[in-house]
């Protein structure tokens, strides 16, 4: 049974990379392009270069999109990370101690959920394994070709 899951691991991480992405990226869109609803609930947006609100959806937006697609998912999920923390200390966590009672969750768990992903990378279905496999396989046929002197 360990065995199994084991081999699974790296298809439930890009599932759960993809999830957390795309609901990430939500964010973002809601806040900066006015989807789902919008900002206000009617279609609103974000005001442009607003502190922290258009920079936060702007991390959202770009960094779900990377972590959805497993490109530089290390990078943009450290980014998002940094950026969910500052949210909770700096929005949330000033009205309460607790998340439950300053409606910090989901900056928490976006929080947690990305800096996982800071150690755990793409997973299985991301452009990362995609490049890495075509850099490795260049980088072979390229040591097959130097000769060998004594």
């Amino acid at each position: 049974m360990t065995e199994r899951l084991n081999n699974a691991q790296p298809y439930a991480l890009g599932m759960f990379r993809i999830v957390v992405g795309l609901l990430f990226a939500c964010h973002g869109a809601v806040s900066l392009l006015g989807l789902l609803g919008g900002a206000d609930g009617n279609g609103g947006t974000v005001e442009t270069g607003a502190w922290p609100g258009w920079y936060a959806a702007l991390i959202e937006l770009v960094g779900g999109t990377l972590v959805l697609l497993g490109l530089g998912t290390r990078a943009a999920a450290f980014v998002s990370s940094g950026a969910m923390a500052y949210a909770y200390f700096k929005v949330h966590q000033p009205q309460a101690l607790w998340p439950i009672e300053n409606n910090g969750e989901g900056a928490a768990m976006y929080c947690w959920a990305m800096f996982l992903l800071v150690f755990t990378g793409s997973g299985a279905f991301g452009l990362d394994r995609l490049f890495t496999r075509r850099s490795s396989a260049d980088g072979e046929r390229r040591a097959e070709r130097t000769p060998v002197t004594a």
